[in-house]
């Protein structure tokens, strides 16, 4: 393969603004390689392209680790770091999103890229693992996802080709590589969408096609966060363990409240721009919604009252806990505005707030627009949550690895694979 076309397969892997900074060049360089096919053909240039392809396909494995695993649909790393709490290495990683990218690679300077669209990646081409974590895209089968679509004459669940079929990808990689263990995690809707069809397919095919022991729980997240947040979550063990869901321990619904995630706004916390001003890091008033928007949300939640729906905003205060941040937050903040007093227009989250009610530590960096936060967050998995789970899987699959230890082959032709 001549450096031209390793150039090419590297650019659909990782894209370019990984690719151009992994090489050290300008996005004008890298057009003009593509473009002129004018690549220095020194060595040099395709033993840099050689050592990209090796970080994908051989990482190094850390002599700390207990063991390994592989981050898919990653979104923002809510699931890796549940299973890095717990001793794992991640050693490759999927994320389809640039935005979502930027903040991963953000947080987890990897010394392996990112790469993009999983349905386009070869397996031989993902290393062997122990461990496949996988928070597949829930738009087809969650019930705002679902009434959005029939709304538009358009296919949900495993009829929409963009998304739906994406577990058929996790099938194919869990077929080919066989890990030890598994997580999937999905919107409580997969269960019952299409009669309950759907669920029973991908449950035969993790039981009965692949060979799987599984076991699933609807956990809702309200107790870990001041958030109603109900989510499947499916583990999945190669050989006979003695897991059980009855050693999850939940803190109990409104253990937290609104209070615990909310900027205090008296000095306590430093202020964080854009979002906090100030020496009392007062929340910005670019998060105060306007009384058009306001007057709207009234209107409109009126009119569904009195045709005896449940539609409209949410409001709280610091002592309450709020409905599901779903990734539209962006657009009016209307499942869960704050309350700022009699006469006064509520406000939006701001983007830390919102990482905080998912679970994530302030030291998470937001690198991204608020909308693409926004996004990011309500697309997340709620972290503490998956940190429990990761905690009653942990003995089970560092039983596994000590039955079934194995050296990763190093793979010296990586161009033929790729």
């Amino acid at each position: 393969m001549n450096n031209v076309q390793k150039l090419e397969k590297l650019h659909g892997l990782i894209g370019e603004d990984q690719l151009t900074e992994l090489l050290d060049i300008t996005n004008k360089t890298f057009k003009n390689w593509l473009k002129e096919e004018s690549i220095p053909k020194e060595s040099t240039v395709s033993a840099k392209f050689d050592q990209i392809l090796a970080s994908i396909v051989n990482p190094v494995i850390l002599p700390a680790s207990d063991f390994t695993f592989i981050d898919l649909f990653a979104g923002i790393g809510g699931i890796r770091r549940g299973f890095e709490s717990i001793g794992g290495q991640c050693v490759f990683t999927s994320e389809w999103d640039k935005y979502s990218q930027k903040t991963y690679r953000t947080n987890y300077p990897d010394h392996h890229p990112v790469v993009g669209d999983i349905t386009k990646v070869d397996t031989a081409l993902i290393p062997d693992h122990d461990v496949l974590l996988a928070g597949f895209p829930c738009q087809p089968f969650s019930l705002a996802g679902v009434s959005k679509k029939n709304s538009l004459g358009r296919a949900h669940g495993f009829d929409c080709s963009t998304q739906g079929t994406l577990f058929f990808d996790v099938e194919r990689i869990i077929e080919a590589k066989h890990p030890k263990a598994f997580l999937l995690e999905n919107v409580k809707n997969l269960m019952s969408h299409d009669k309950g069809k759907t669920f029973k397919v991908i449950t035969h095919s993790l039981q009965e096609k692949l060979g799987y022991k599984i076991f699933y729980r609807v956990i809702d997240a309200n107790g870990f966060v001041p958030q109603n947040r109900q989510r499947i979550f499916i583990v999945g063990f190669r050989d006979d363990v003695s897991f059980d869901w009855g050693e999850f321990r939940h803190p109990g619904k409104g253990t937290v409240t609104m209070k615990d995630i909310l900027h205090p706004e008296d000095g306590k916390e430093k202020f964080e721009n854009p979002f906090t001003e100030g020496k009392r890091a007062t929340v910005s008033k670019n998060f105060i919604i306007t009384t058009k928007l306001w007057k709207y949300l009234k209107n409109y939640k009126k009119k569904h009252e009195e045709k005896g729906n449940g539609f409209g905003f949410g409001i709280v205060t610091g002592d309450d806990t709020c409905r599901t941040l779903s990734a539209r937050y962006h657009k009016d903040g209307s499942e869960v505005l704050i309350y700022r007093g009699k006469g006064k227009n509520p406000r939006r989250l701001t983007p830390r707030e919102c990482a905080r009610l998912m679970g994530y530590p302030d030291s998470l960096k937001i690198g991204v627009s608020n909308t693409q936060a926004y996004r990011q967050f309500g697309n997340s998995v709620v972290v503490p949550v998956v940190n429990e789970i990761a905690r009653i899987m942990q003995p089970h699959i560092l039983d596994l690895v000590e039955r079934d230890r194995e050296v990763i082959p190093d793979r010296q032709d990586l161009w033929k694979i790729a």
